[in-house]
């Protein structure tokens, strides 16, 4: 099918322009929690990927632009923009880079004067009407499923189809036909129309698989710590969490509110994943879904992966809550051939759980990944620093709590952040109802600095982070990683985890950009960290982790 308009194929680029910065690569793409990274990942930027995919299934012309990705300057994927000449430009952004956005929207007009820009995304969610204060926008479009909705606007602009809700646009466009279901007036005195609120309904099997040709899937295909055979990719199996509550969650409270959340069925999601394996060679899929969905259709998800052999084929990660399975399910992974279960640990202390709704208990941080550690699969987990209502001794006790489950062996990998109330959030809204924000500047919340306040000086958050991510540094782990070599495979894999956690000590060294690999400075920072850890094995929750049993949980299935 071809759309036409005056008798000219409409084109469209997805992508990301480069961000260019000394704090490292950005994790922009299909990333709930943003940080630049000194060792760069690549994080497969699935509803972009699908938004393309639905755009050429409809009959667009389709261009992947990821200057992330891809290492470009800025100028270098400007030029390749101003090549390809697309009428429209479809960009996700997040609250750290929207100020950089504004002035690249800006940027690209100038060059570019008829591209008409789409802007998607958690921070758009929030404030759709701050982009057109601040910069030449065209579109936004608010809501996660701006995969389907690009293509019901561009279908509306060229077909006339009805358009749905979820987007703005400046009252001057006469592109859009449709009467607005809304409207506001800017500092500039232009108004801005809107057709009501996000369309947050459609039903995720009717997508199109994602097009890994023209996404280039290869990008995101090795540096990324979740994968340890190659080439390996990402699957989306809902939108995004069942759970759908936690309070520092900025995709649980913008573009997936609470009552949205969908999931392809087992079967469609089997397809596509058979589709990759048999195409690609792939070798390992992670499903970044907020949690994977369990009871009957996890069972018949692992029964379809297992009858039709590509249990042996194919390692398969996702998310997971500490409660939300038994031993059952966890050994049925494991026979459908998981490998890779991340967690949501976030902290160690009862109190933050529950102010973060959470729904999780301390004893559930053990007991979720024992068993997940008895089927055979390497749980990671996941841990933020710097709650505003967490003393010092708060942040140490969710250290040795990490530390215990590292050398018991019920973790396997982790990844610590600085706790950060993204606009949109009710962490946020609690921190300007309490005036507990140090900076409302977007940029300062990349994680490279605490935002809110602490009952600690801000800059020990620094030596807490290094420590939290030392943490496995004990005899017992150590042993067990050595024993576990049985090829160069897993030697290389040992090796490929060891540079990680390099350039995540090196993300919160306390000198910050001043420091590098080649740093003295860093490296006593970093080593005194790690042979502390080693030298003192023993925690202070050793005695009461032990006493936790299985009956201690309480499993949501």
């Amino acid at each position: 099918m071809r759309v036409t308009k005056k008798n000219k194929r409409v084109v469209v680029v997805v992508g990301y322009p480069p961000i260019e910065s000394k704090k490292g690569t950005p994790l922009l793409s299909q990333n709930r929690q943003f940080q630049f990274f000194n060792a760069p990942t690549y994080i497969y930027p699935m509803v972009p990927a699908y938004a393309a995919s639905n755009l050429q299934d409809k009959g667009y012309k389709v261009y992947w632009m990821d200057g992330i990705s891809e290492r470009k300057k800025y100028k270098e994927w400007l030029r390749d923009l101003k090549r390809v000449k697309p009428d429209y430009l479809l960009v996700e952004t997040k609250s750290p880079v929207v100020k950089t956005h504004w002035k690249q929207v800006n940027d690209i007009k100038k060059h570019l004067p008829k591209l008409k820009t789409i802007w998607v995304g958690d921070h758009i969610s929030y404030l759709p009407l701050e982009i057109f204060e601040n910069s030449k926008i065209d579109y936004a479009i608010t809501g996660g499923d701006y995969d389907f909705v690009v293509v019901n606007l561009l279908n509306h602009i060229y077909k006339g189809e009805e358009l749905e809700g979820g987007v703005y646009w400046r009252a001057l466009n006469k592109d859009i036909k449709a009467k607005p279901k809304a409207s506001a007036v800017l500092k500039t005195g232009q108004k801005i129309y809107n057709s009501g609120p996000a369309s947050l309904r459609h039903i995720l099997d009717t997508l199109p698989f994602v097009d890994r040709d023209l996404t280039k899937w290869y990008l995101y295909a090795y540096e990324n710590g979740n994968y340890k055979y190659f080439p390996a990719t990402y699957m989306y199996s809902g939108r995004d969490c069942w759970w759908n509550r936690c309070t520092f969650c900025v995709w649980d409270h913008t573009i997936n509110p609470l009552g949205s959340y969908r999931s392809f069925s087992p079967e469609r999601l089997f397809a596509e994943i058979k589709h990759v394996v048999d195409k690609y060679a792939v070798k390992e899929i992670f499903d970044d879904a907020g949690t994977l969905f369990i009871g009957p259709k996890l069972k018949h998800f692992c029964e379809l992966l297992i009858e039709s052999g590509y249990n042996k084929k194919v390692r398969y990660g996702c998310n997971m809550r500490f409660n939300a399975l038994n031993q059952e399910y966890y050994d049925l992974m494991g026979q459908a051939g998981f490998r890779f279960i991340l967690y949501g640990m976030e902290s160690g202390n009862q109190k933050t759980l529950d102010k973060l709704d959470k729904g999780t208990k301390e004893v559930d941080a053990i007991n979720g990944p024992r068993m997940a550690r008895k089927a055979g699969l390497d749980p990671h987990i996941t841990i933020m620093l710097g709650y505003p209502w967490e003393s010092y001794t708060d942040a140490k006790r969710t250290i040795n709590v990490a530390k215990y489950a590292f050398k018991k062996g019920y973790y396997e990998t982790m990844q610590a952040t600085i706790v950060i109330p993204y606009p949109g959030t009710p962490l946020y809204r609690e921190c300007k109802e309490k005036g507990w924000l140090l900076t409302d500047n977007y940029e300062d919340f990349d994680m490279r600095q605490p935002v809110m306040q602490m009952p600690f000086p801000a800059e020990k958050i620094y030596e807490l982070e290094q420590d939290l991510y030392s943490a496995f540094m004990t005899p017992q782990y150590i042993l067990r990683k050595i024993m576990s070599i049985r090829s160069v495979h897993d030697f290389t894999y040992l090796f490929f985890m060891g540079k990680k956690l390099i350039g995540h000590l090196l993300d919160f060294d306390p000198n910050q950009t001043k420091v590098n690999y080649f740093s003295l400075p860093f490296w006593g920072n970093a080593s005194s960290k790690l042979l502390k850890h080693f030298f003192t094995p023993k925690t202070t929750v050793d005695n009461e982790k032990a006493q936790i049993k299985l009956s201690d949980s309480a499993v949501n299935l």
